[in-house]
């Protein structure tokens, strides 16, 4: 069985020109990894949008039927920063399913990747910073319901603070949250992850990865989770605009590698969200995101030759 990548055409939706999220970017990354032949067309599943009751396992049910109508009040859309449309709202509820069944397919198979996902923004009664719906959490949330499992860990490397997540997570001690952000970025106010390592502005790959092997294989052995969620967010790249961090393209391909062998190696599922990424040359963004799932088509290929994905 080839590695699964989840992936539909309505993961996108218009929006007005000259918008800053490159809402192109989940077209054009699948576009680049099957030119690019990292995947071939019968790896793609197909998510469902996600139903009601999925997003009101952690968001308030008049904070969905709102944004889901189109009558949420202006400021708290202002505060999201996409403007609304029926569209959204369709692409929104994909991604969110599509998060949801990259979880599933990684128990079964040991490794998945979404080519969305990664909205650590969004709280229970409010979207922000692009974030609606939180992915991470509706599909933590669907499988411990659902008792499909009973422990899982959420590594954030997203350059932004998983705000929402840690928030939505904050009194569950079934769902432990890693967050490794650059602390001078957004959101002004850090809420309370399970761990915080906030990073100095201008970090560069090589101190970076140490931090991150600083912590994550004890993370794993402490936690032993049944499944590793991972926002694989590119925005910590040297060229990003919202970032402030240094790493390159090796650095972030060396990243992905590190996190999923670490993972792999140890027996740990891993579903992969794309997360965050902001740059004017959107070319070399879809590049950066599609780093993941070049890692991810590497260690699938090795750790299956051994029977271990």
């Amino acid at each position: 069985m080839p590695l699964p990548v989840v992936y539909h055409p309505h993961y996108g939706a218009a929006l007005p020109d000259g918008h800053r999220f490159p809402m192109a970017k989940f077209r054009l990354l699948v576009e680049l990894l099957l030119s690019d032949g990292v995947i071939t067309a019968d790896q793609i599943h197909l998510p469902q949008v996600a139903p009601r009751q999925w997003l009101e396992l952690v968001h308030d049910p008049g904070y969905v039927s709102a944004y889901c109508h189109g009558t949420l009040d202006p400021k708290a859309q202002r505060r999201i920063g996409l403007p609304w449309s029926p569209p959204l709202v369709e692409r929104t509820c994909r991604a969110v399913g599509g998060t949801v069944l990259t979880a599933r397919l990684a128990l079964t198979t040991g490794l998945a990747c979404n080519t969305a996902g990664g909205t650590h923004h969004a709280f229970p009664t409010y979207g922000s910073g692009f974030c609606i719906f939180n992915d991470l959490a509706i599909a933590a949330h669907v499988l411990l319901q659902e008792h499909l499992a009973q422990k899982i860990l959420i590594v954030d490397l997203d350059v932004h603070q998983g705000d929402g997540t840690a928030v939505i997570f904050g009194d569950r001690p079934d769902v432990f949250t890693f967050s490794m952000h650059c602390g001078a970025n957004f959101p002004a106010i850090k809420q309370p992850s399970d761990l915080d390592i906030s990073l100095p502005p201008g970090m560069e790959d090589d101190a970076y990865l140490r931090t991150l092997g600083t912590y994550l294989p004890d993370l794993l052995s402490s936690v032993k989770p049944d499944l590793v969620l991972y926002d694989a967010g590119v925005d910590p790249h040297v060229g990003d605009h919202l970032g402030k961090l240094a790493l390159t393209d090796r650095g972030l391909f060396r990243r992905d590698m590190q996190v999923l062998s670490t993972c792999c190696q140890q027996g740990y599922p891993v579903a992969c969200v794309i997360g965050g990424g902001y740059a004017a040359d959107l070319r070399a963004l879809v590049y950066r995101h599609s780093l993941l799932h070049r890692a991810a088509s590497e260690v699938w290929q090795r750790h299956s030759s051994l029977g271990m994905v």
